[in-house]
């Protein structure tokens, strides 16, 4: 039986539309400053969501230390536009390059260790390197650094820069899931040995998953600290990221690429009404993440198809 193409080029035509038109809205400013701030943060979120869901929920490569790369990228930002004077693109490569390369360094260790371990490992790292920032006197130490650009983009703009961010991805997640490497990712997922006696390098198949989160991760945190304008340590390697990242897929649902999609409006939206209540906002965040893994740990996607 022959697979039928036409669900999938109209789904590709709904989502290239879709596109289109988040993309016309940013360059209009149609929907009013404050519906692009949303959707600024949902882009980003959804990147960076996505990028942790690919490492835990279909690599089984939990870490907890995604923020590494945030704080690594914005403070390259600040330092290339503050610090040299450069543009802020070349900022936002600056912040690749060296977060890709502390990730491939980083992965020789991460690759020799599993599960709980791997996770630990990576949280210490990221809290070693926020420790490092606040005593370092090149970036200020403590008091944190600026970023600066000429001009200075508006939130049309950076909307536009996390609109097409979240949407290369996407399409990256969906490519490699679909490719013989993300075959291989899912299998050394269900069982690793078994994987690598089918021939599977899995210290390959890890290393590229790790690197291309990273890359992502980065780029997200560029634009994150671009739109604030200021990053201090304890914001830049703040536990903080990674603990929205499991909260967004955890509410979406791990192992599917919309679940990501999902949570992160759902985690945005809840976190602008919870701002009103920084007393409870973590506590009411963390209680709807338990409620989710004990009466629905599939995620709200899941859910959804099973209901329907």
């Amino acid at each position: 039986m022959r697979h039928n193409p036409a669900p999938v080029k109209k789904r590709a035509v709904l989502y290239i539309v879709l596109f289109l038109v988040l993309l016309l809205a940013g360059i209009t400013g149609f929907p009013g400053n404050n519906i692009l701030r949303y959707g600024f943060r949902i882009f980003l979120y959804i990147t960076i969501g996505e990028m942790w869901n690919l490492l835990s929920g279909y690599a089984g490569m939990t870490s907890l230390g995604q923020q590494a790369f945030i704080g690594l990228s914005g403070y390259s930002l600040a330092l290339a536009t503050t610090k040299y004077g450069l543009p802020f693109p070349l900022g936002f490569v600056s912040g690749l390059i060296i977060s890709f390369a502390f990730a491939f360094v980083l992965s020789f260790l991460l690759l020799r260790i599993d599960g709980m371990y791997f996770a630990i490992t990576t949280w210490v790292v990221a809290e070693a390197l926020g420790t490092l920032f606040m005593s370092m006197t090149y970036v200020n130490r403590g008091a944190g650094m600026t970023i600066t650009a000429t001009p200075y983009p508006k939130i049309g703009v950076l909307y536009v820069m996390a609109l097409i961010l979240c949407a290369l991805s996407l399409v990256t997640v969906v490519e490699l899931l679909k490719s013989k490497l993300g075959l291989a990712v899912i299998a050394m997922k269900d069982d690793k040995q078994a994987a690598e006696a089918t021939g599977v390098n899995v210290k390959r198949c890890r290393r590229i998953v790790y690197l291309i989160a990273a890359g992502f991760t980065a780029l997200a945190g560029s634009l994150f600290f671009l739109n604030k304008g200021t990053i201090y340590p304890e914001s830049g390697f703040d536990i903080g990221w990674t603990i929205s990242m499991v909260f967004i897929v955890i509410i979406g649902g791990s192992g599917t690429v919309a679940g990501p999609i999902a949570g992160s409006v759902i985690y945005v939206l809840l976190s602008e009404f919870l701002a009103h209540y920084p007393g409870w906002s973590n506590i009411i965040l963390g209680a709807l993440a338990i409620l989710m893994i004990l009466f629905c740990p599939q995620g709200i996607v899941r859910l959804r198809r099973r209901i329907s």
